[in-house]
Order: structure tokens, then C-alpha cells, then sequence
């Protein structure tokens, strides 16, 4: 495998309809002492660790061997170690380079579009918080690797394509930053335990409230913990085992939406049907006719 390897792709109408497109991708592998960057940039990508640099793109840089720095108009300068993910922003000053004395193995792709966008906009992603340490992983590699692959063959399709795993990449980060965050594993087991409990109990009406006392927790701290780490709340976890069963209950023809209503301990049909309507789009009659026919 050669020391570097870059590609910069052109961008069509449809793939910007796509709502994010790749605009480069490649790797560089700096041996200690030696010159930084070792690639070459087209103009809008010039880049000089000692002025840093502005791109109008998102980019993940990914370094996977080595160590070296990184700072930011936002974030300070800080020391990066192998298994580190940088994500860029367009219009946010950066600089980065690898440490003389040990070099680094580098990967990048960079993208733009509204499906990124919007995920700024939610701040799943931050400028204050650029960095992610995920480890190093042969899969997201690998991604990286078929990124290039399918650039470098320009086939019809391919940004659809290559757009799709960079998006995979941006999950994949997520997912581990969002795991290495909760490293309290009592927490994580009183959250596991609440999961069993409402999934054991979907046809009664124990209460979130219940639950928290019957693991002895205070209700505050549990639903803010539950929160936090499943992204909803107790109850409307709750909410969804109890739609979840009721999809389960309608395959089966025997009964009727009044004893699926009985079951899951709902008032009557009206209040079900509503409730099934308004997180479904559709009644249950209508959901059971649309499986059974």
C-alpha cells in the first residue's frame, strides 16, 4: 500500500438532491520525521500546519497510528493519539499535525449537504467539541477504504453511495462517543433492569414512578439518567413498548381491537385508537387491514 492516496470528486445536481455528497477522500501515512502534509492540495485545500486553514466543507480526519496536534478558532490546542476523529467545520479556522517523533496514519473524507446540516443544527455534532476518541477500528477503516474504492471507479451512482457510508462513519462516532460517555456501569445496569421491567410489563400500568422506587432510585435522577442515555424519557420508552406490542397483538386475527385496547390496559377503543393514530399516522383498523391483507 503506497504511502498516500487522494481523491477530489466532482459534485452534480443529483447528488446535491441526495442531501449530502463527497467532495475528497484519502489517506496519507507520515513516517516519523518526516514532511507534513505529504500530499498535495488543490488551492481551495492548501493546508499549512503552521497558518492552518478554512475549508467550506465538513471533513473526518481519522489517525490511526501516531500522535501529533490539533486546535481550532474554537477549541485550544490539544494533543491527538492514534484512534482519534476530528470533525471539521466549513468556516472554522483548524490546524493539525502530526508529532515529528512519531508520525501518523491519516484518513479523511469530506462531504456537504442539508443531512449534515441538520445534524449541526441539532448539535448532535459541536464546533466546541470536534474531537472523539472511538479507538482504532478496523471497520471504520475499512469504510474509508471503500470510500476510495468506489470514488476512484466513478461509477453511476457511486456519491449515493459513498455519501451513504460517510454517513454510516458519522453514526458510527456517535454511537461510541455516546457509549464511552456512560462509563458508570451502575447506571447502566439500573437503566438495562428499567428496559426489562417495561418490556416485562407492557400490559400493565406500573407507572415510571413505580419502577424507579422498585429499583431504589429517586424518580428525578432516574429519568434524567434514563434520558441521557436512551435519548427519551421513561414514558415515552413506555409509550413505544406499548405500540410495539399492539403491532404484535393486531397479527393475530382472533382478536379485535377492543380486546387489544382490554390488553394493554387502555380506558376503551376510543382512547387506544387515538393513541395508536397519533404516533402511527394511522388508526389500527386501518394498520391491521394494511398486514392482513
Amino acid at each position: 500500500m503506497k504511502n498516500d492516496s487522494l481523491r477530489y470528486l466532482s459534485i452534480g445536481a443529483t447528488d446535491d438532491d441526495w442531501g449530502i455528497s463527497v467532495s475528497t477522500v484519502g489517506y496519507q501515512f507520515i513516517p516519523p520525521q518526516g514532511n507534513y502534509p505529504l500530499s498535495r492540495h488543490p488551492e481551495k485545500y492548501d493546508f499549512k500546519p503552521q497558518t492552518g486553514r478554512v475549508l467550506n466543507e465538513y471533513q473526518l480526519v481519522y489517525i490511526t497510528k501516531g500522535s501529533g496536534y490539533f486546535s481550532s478558532s474554537t477549541v485550544k490546542t490539544q494533543k491527538i493519539q492514534a484512534g482519534t476523529m476530528i470533525l471539521l467545520f466549513p468556516g472554522e479556522w483548524h490546524s493539525y499535525y502530526p508529532d515529528k517523533e512519531t508520525g501518523w496514519n491519516e484518513y479523511w473524507v469530506g462531504f456537504k449537504g442539508v443531512h449534515i446540516d441538520r445534524r449541526i443544527e441539532k448539535r448532535f455534532f459541536t464546533k466546541e467539541a470536534p474531537i472523539f476518541q472511538i479507538g482504532v477500528s478496523a471497520t471504520i477503516v475499512n469504510l474509508y477504504e471503500d470510500i476510495l474504492k468506489f470514488a476512484s471507479e466513478e461509477k453511476a451512482g457511486y456519491q449515493q453511495l459513498i455519501s451513504s457510508i460517510t454517513l454510516h462513519i458519522l453514526g458510527l462516532i456517535y454511537y461510541k462517543d455516546k457509549n464511552n460517555s456512560f462509563t458508570n456501569t451502575y447506571v447502566v445496569e439500573k437503566i438495562n433492569e428499567a428496559r426489562i421491567i417495561m418490556k416485562e410489563n407492557v400490559e400493565t400500568t406500573i407507572s415510571p414512578e413505580e419502577i424507579a422506587k422498585k429499583l431504589g432510585l429517586s424518580y428525578s435522577w432516574f429519568r434524567r439518567m434514563f434520558k441521557d442515555y436512551t435519548g427519551i424519557s421513561p414514558a415515552q420508552y413506555q409509550m413505544q413498548q406499548r405500540i410495539l406490542r399492539a403491532k404484535e397483538l393486531m397479527t393475530d386475527s382472533s382478536l379485535n381491537i377492543s380486546d387489544i385496547a382490554f390488553t394493554l390496559k387502555f380506558e376503551n377503543v376510543g382512547q387506544f385508537s387515538t393513541f395508536f393514530k397519533k404516533k402511527e399516522g394511522i388508526s389500527p383498523t386501518e394498520y391491521r387491514k394494511m398486514i392482513l391483507q
